[in-house]
């Protein structure tokens, strides 16, 4: 279940999720999700035996989080607010994230409402980048970061970005999907921004896995 204001799953936490179900997450493993919403991913973790730590910055996402693991009676610690605050000097085997990734107008990310699950600043990289940042002193020696984005946001920035803070980074898996509401009502923004042709239709989710050698 999903309270109001809360991100409900969709293609990408789809996508996540099948990427989640491909390790090898054994019992007793401390994994992050970051960005959690109703905590979909967080419990199919849990579900597993790891001991899980899920953080998200909208109150919404943090309620249904938490009744939600009430509900089908599983640990799950769920944390308001931004997540290096919130995780400072704590190390995971497992991190996951499905970060705000559609471009937006304007340089500053909006500080309320439901647009904080996906307005990411002018290239889609407001939340990235930083998770990109920190993904080293997250992870345990070994962890891996398992993280969404649309291909809009430029995937070989990614990579370069993990690879440059000494991370092994792949892409593992995509898909296309049809353009949602956001991207449809933002198209002649994104068009002049070079971020989308003319008459582009689908968008492109990637899952990028990233381990610690």
């Amino acid at each position: 279940m999903a309270l109001p204001g809360a991100y409900q799953p969709q293609a990408d936490t789809r996508l996540l999720a099948e990427a989640l179900a491909r390790e090898d997450l054994r019992p007793g493993t401390d994994v992050l999700e970051i960005g959690t919403g109703t905590g979909a991913l967080a419990l199919r973790a849990a579900a597993r035996g790891a001991r899980v730590t899920a953080v998200d910055v909208s109150w919404p996402a943090v309620a249904t989080a938490r009744l939600n693991a009430w509900r089908h009676r599983l640990p799950l610690r769920v944390l308001h607010g931004d997540f290096a605050a919130r995780t400072a000097g704590c190390r995971f085997g497992l991190v996951m994230a499905n970060p705000p990734y559609v471009p937006a107008p304007g340089d500053r990310l909006p500080a309320r409402g439901p647009e904080r699950a996906w307005d990411a600043g002018p290239d889609g990289r407001e939340v990235i980048d930083r998770i990109c940042a920190g993904a080293q002193a997250l992870l345990c020696p070994r962890g891996v970061l398992l993280m969404v984005h649309s291909g809009m946001c430029g995937t070989g920035e990614t990579l370069d970005l993990l690879a440059g803070v000494g991370l092994a980074a792949e892409v593992t898996a995509s898909a296309s999907v049809p353009w949602g509401p956001v991207l449809r009502s933002r198209r002649f923004w994104l068009e002049q921004q070079g971020l989308a042709d003319e008459a582009e239709e689908w968008e492109e989710l990637v899952i990028i896995r990233a381990r610690r050698l």
